[in-house]
C-alpha cells in the first residue's frame, strides 16, 4: 500500500526516550555521523559518544537528553528527506520533540534548535533543586480523575502536583513536588488505577514548577531566529493543539509548553480527522508508536530508529 503526503505524519518523540545505543544501527551511515558532528560542534563535547558509550547518568540527565534526542531524530529527518521519502503533510512532537518538528518544517536551524533545547534543560534543571521533584505515570483513570486527586494532594499538602502529559486514554503522568506527588500516586490507587509508576527524571517537567524556566527561555527565544513555519508541513503544537502560522506564534507556544501540560492524545487525534493514517516515529525508541495505536486502534504506527521499518516506508512513498 502506497502512502501519500496527505496520509503521513511525522511525530517527534520527546525525554524518555533517550538509551545508551540509541542509534547503534545507523552508527556507518555519513548523514547520521555528520548530524551529530555537528550538534558535538554547538555543545563542545562529543555527543555521539555519550549516545553510544554513555554513561546513562550522563545521557539521562536534562541538558544533556535534549539535545542527544533532538539531534537524532533530525539525522533521521534528513536521511528520508536525502533518500527521496513522501514529505508529510503533519509534523508533531511530544514536548522536547517539537523542535525538531520545526527544525523539520525548516521554521528554525538545527544549530540553532541544538544549543536552544541544551539551554533549556539547564533552564530546567535549575528551576527545582535536585531531589526535589518528581513524576509519575498514572496507569487506568480517566483524565478528570488525575486531575481531581492532583488537586486533593495539592490542597492537603499546600504543594505543587499536576497532571502535565495526557498522553493516551487511560495514560496521564503527573508532575510537582516530590511528596505531593507521592501523595497523589496513593490517591490514584485507591480511587482505582491499575498501577502507578514513578518515571525516572531529573525534573518535574509541565507543571508550574517549571514557570521560572519558562520566563528564562522566553528571553532566549527572543534571540533566536525563527522563520515563517511552511505551509505544506504543519507543526501542530501540543500545548494547545495548534498550528502557528507567524515566528511570534511559535515562541509564545514554545515558552508556554514548558509549564503547561502536553495534550498528546488530542494532537494525534486531530492529525487523524484531518486524514493522518500513517505515523511515523522519528528518533529514538518506540514510546510514541506504543501511544498511537492506544489512542487509535485504526492508525500505523512505524519507528523509524529501526532501519527495516524505516526502508519499508519509504518504499511506499
Amino acid at each position: 500500500m502506497t502512502v501519500s503526503n496527505a496520509q503521513l505524519a511525522f511525530i517527534f518523540p520527546g525525554q524518555g526516550s533517550q538509551a545508551v545505543g540509541m542509534m547503534r544501527d545507523w552508527s556507518d551511515n555519513s548523514t547520521v555521523s555528520a548530524t551529530f558532528a555537528e550538534a558535538s560542534q554547538v555543545l563542545d563535547y562529543d555527543l555521539w559518544a555519550l549516545v553510544e558509550e554513555g554513561p546513562s547518568e550522563t545521557l539521562d540527565r536534562t541538558d544533556c537528553t535534549q539535545p542527544a534526542i533532538l539531534t537524532a531524530s533530525v539525522a533521521l529527518w534528513r536521511l528520508w528527506r536525502e533518500r527521496a521519502g513522501v514529505l508529510p503533510q503533519w509534523l508533531a512532537g511530544h514536548s522536547l520533540g517539537e523542535y525538531s518538528a520545526l527544525v523539520a518544517a525548516e521554521a528554525l536551524a538545527f544549530t540553532d534548535a541544538v544549543a536552544l533545547v541544551a539551554e533549556r534543560g539547564r533552564l530546567m534543571q535549575e528551576a527545582v533543586a535536585p531531589g526535589e521533584g518528581a513524576m509519575a505515570a498514572v496507569i487506568g483513570l480517566e483524565d478528570e480523575q488525575v486531575r481531581a486527586v492532583c488537586a486533593e494532594a495539592a490542597a492537603q499538602r499546600g504543594q505543587v502536583v499536576q497532571a502535565v502529559n495526557f498522553n493516551a486514554p487511560g495514560q496521564v503522568v503527573i508532575a510537582g513536588e516530590r511528596e505531593a506527588v507521592e501523595g497523589a500516586g496513593e490517591a490514584a490507587e485507591q480511587a482505582g488505577a491499575k498501577r502507578i509508576l514513578p518515571l525516572s527524571v531529573s525534573v518535574p517537567s509541565h507543571c508550574t514548577l517549571m514557570q521560572p524556566a519558562a520566563e528564562r527561555l522566553a528571553e532566549r527565544l527572543a534571540a533566536i531566529d525563527i522563520r515563517q513555519p511552511s505551509e505544506s508541513m504543519r507543526v501542530l503544537h501540543n500545548v494547545d493543539v495548534q498550528v502557528s502560522r507567524t515566528p511570534e506564534e511559535i515562541r509564545q507556544r514554545l515558552v508556554a509548553q514548558l509549564a503547561q501540560p502536553v495534550r498528546w492524545s488530542e494532537t494525534v487525534q486531530q492529525i487523524a480527522a484531518a486524514g493522518g493514517e500513517v505515523f511515523a516515529e522519528c528518533g529514538p525508541g518506540k514510546v510514541l508508536s506504543g501511544l498511537t495505536r492506544r489512542i487509535e486502534r485504526r492508525l500505523e504506527a512505524v519507528p523509524m530508529v529501526e532501519p527495516d521499518s524505516f526502508t519499508a516506508l519509504l518504499e511506499r512513498g
